[in-house]
């Protein structure tokens, strides 16, 4: 015997667990997506106001001491015109009018145009049984 004294109670291992953990995909359904775009044609509708003028030339001849004011009768916008005429004595003769008269008109227009929108349609296939749930979006 040694010279190691004996030791009154020894341990031994006799297995030990241990964990792995990791991980892996799996399939449990596809869904497939088709995008559809639906077009419609519709006439766009507008009013659309065009103004002219009728102008109307009338003739007066009148002598007149001061310069007649523009003026309004109506729709009539009246512009007098004057000449100065040298006669023995200068005077103020009132020529002619100018008539303007606005007109209106309304046109009705239409333009084709193209309206577009798009619908998704989703189909899922369930794993399990093997019959596929169609979804409208």
């Amino acid at each position: 015997m040694g010279d190691t004294p004996p030791e009154s109670s020894t341990t031994i291992e006799l297995a030990e667990e241990t964990i792995s953990v990791s991980k892996r995909r799996v399939e449990t359904g596809l869904v497939r997506v088709r995008i559809r775009t639906e077009s419609e044609e519709i006439q766009a509708r507008a009013s659309l106001l065009d103004h002219d003028v009728d102008i109307t030339r009338v003739p007066i001849g009148r002598d007149v001491t001061e310069i007649p004011a523009v003026r309004q009768e109506g729709d009539v916008t009246i512009y007098p015109v004057l000449e100065e005429v040298l006669v023995v004595e200068k005077r103020l003769v009132l020529k002619e009018e100018v008539h303007v008269r606005r007109v209106v008109t309304r046109t009705e227009v239409s333009q084709p145009v193209t309206l577009r929108r798009q619908r998704a349609d989703i189909e899922r296939t369930a794993d399990d049984n093997g019959d596929p749930a169609k979804e409208q979006a």
